[in-house]
C-alpha cells in the first residue's frame, strides 16, 4: 500500500539538546515545560542499570494495572539512527502521546547511555538484548498473552536494522514493527553483492579515519559531507548528533554492527514468517534508503509504505508531521486480538 502524507518539513535539528548534555540521573525524573506550540510537554526519563546503563524516554499514558477490564494503550518504542539519540524522536512522542505509551532510549555507546570500552560489546546481539532490556522496563511481557500486550518496536535507518533484528529473534514481544529509511545493508546476495560492499567498505573505512584523524575529520569525509548522500539539512543534523558521542563506540558500531548489517532481502527472507504488521517509511528524496524500503516493502505482504515527500534520509524530523500521521494510522490498524504465535 503507498501512502502519501503532506510535505510539511520540521525546524533544523537541535529537538531538545540545549542545557541537555549531562547524563540522567538513576531512576525516574518527570520533566513539565511548554512546547513550541503552547502545549505542556512532560516527560519522564529513567536510567536503566545494568551493563550498560541506558537513557530512556518515556511519553503518554501509564501502563494499565493488570486487573484494568480495557485494554491499555499500545506501547511504541523507537530506536533512533547511527549518530543519533532518543531526542531525535520527541516530535513524535509529543504527537502520539495521547495514542500510545512512546519511549526512545540512547542506544549503547551514544548520547547519555554509557559507551562500553570493548568492542566486541558493539556485536548485533548486544543492541537486541537492550532493546529487550527497554521493554522490561516499559512492563512489556516476555511472553504475551496476546498481540495487545506486546509493544510496537521501530526506528530510523541504524535504529530500523536493530529494531529488525530485535522482531527476528523475539518475534513474540512484537506487536508491530517500523522502518524509517532502513539502511541498504552491508551483506548481500553473497560477496558479490556490489552495492553491499560498497557499505562494509565505507563503515570499515570510517571506523578506521575516527582512529586515525579524530571524529570530526572523519565525518566530513564519511559521515555528512558531500559524498555522503545526504542532503544540506540531514547533513547537518548528522553532524550535531555525532559530535556528542564518544569517537571509540562510534568506531566500534561501525565495525561490528553496521558493516554486519543484513540487506533488505535477508531482513524479508527472515521477517516473513512471523507475519508482522509492518510500516516502511522513506523520504522521497532519501538517496541512502528509498530503493532499498520500497524493495522491502513489495517483498512482504501486507506492508504500509509511506513515501514522504520532499523529505530525505533523516525523515522523522525533516518531515515532523507526516511521519508522525503515518505512525498514527499504522497504531489504529493494529490487530490487538489473538496470540502472535496462533494467528492464521
Amino acid at each position: 500500500m503507498m501512502a502519501q502524507p503532506g510535505a510539511a518539513r520540521g525546524r533544523p535539528f537541535g529537538e531538545g539538546r540545549a542545557g541537555e548534555r549531562g547524563r540522567a540521573r538513576p531512576g525516574r525524573n518527570r520533566r513539565s515545560r511548554t512546547g513550541a506550540a503552547g502545549t505542556e510537554e512532560r516527560l519522564q526519563t529513567e536510567r536503566i542499570s545494568g551493563a550498560p546503563a541506558l537513557h530512556l524516554e518515556i511519553d503518554g499514558p501509564a501502563p494499565a494495572s493488570p486487573a484494568a477490564a480495557a485494554p491499555s494503550v499500545p506501547t511504541l518504542c523507537l530506536l533512533h539512527g547511527f549518530g543519533g539519540s532518543a531526542r531525535n524522536w520527541r516530535p513524535q512522542m509529543r504527537a502520539l502521546r495521547t495514542r500510545a505509551r512512546v519511549a526512545a532510549f540512547d542506544v549503547r555507546g551514544h548520547a547519555r547511555s554509557e559507551a562500553p570500552g570493548e568492542e566486541s560489546a558493539y556485536a548485533p546481539a548486544c543492541f537486541v538484548d537492550d532493546v529487550g532490556r527497554v521493554l522490561d522496563t516499559l512492563g512489556v511481557p516476555r511472553q504475551p498473552r496476546v498481540r495487545r500486550d506486546a509493544a510496537v518496536v521501530g526506528g530510523l535507518s541504524m535504529g530500523a536494522g536493530i529494531a529488525a533484528r530485535f522482531a527476528i529473534a523475539h518475534p513474540e514481544r512484537v506487536r508491530g514493527l517500523v522502518l524509517a529509511a532502513p539502511a541498504p545493508g552491508a551483506r548481500g546476495a553473497g560477496d558479490a553483492d556490489a552495492g553491499a560492499a560498497r557499505q562494509r567498505d565505507w563503515a570499515l573505512a570510517f571506523a578506521d579515519a575516527i582512529e586515525r584523524d579524530g571524529l570530526e575529520a572523519a565525518g566530513t569525509r564519511y559521515a555528512w559531507g558531500p559524498e555522503s548522500g545526504l542532503d544540506p539539512a540531514a547533513a547537518q543534523m548528522v553532524r550535531l548528533g555525532f559530535l556528542e558521542h564518544a569517537p571509540h563506540a562510534i568506531a566500534s558500531t561501525l565495525r561490528r554492527l553496521l558493516a554486519q548489517q543484513p540487506g533488505w532481502r535477508e531482513f524479508a527472507d527472515a521477517l516473513r514468517p512471523h507475519r508482522l504488521p509492518l510500516l516502511v517509511v522513506v523520504g522521497a528524496r532519501d538517496r541512502v534508503s528509498r530503493e532499498a524500503s520500497e524493495q522491502l516493502a513489495a517483498a512482504l505482504p501486507d506492508t504500509m509504505l509511506v513515501v514522504v515527500p520532499d523529505a530525505g534520509h533523516v525523515v522523522n524530523l525533516e518531515a515532523r508531521a507526516p511521519v508522525s500521521e503515518a505512525l498514527a494510522h499504522f497504531l489504529d490498524a493494529l490487530p490487538d486480538g489473538a496470540t502472535p504465535e496462533s494467528e492464521p
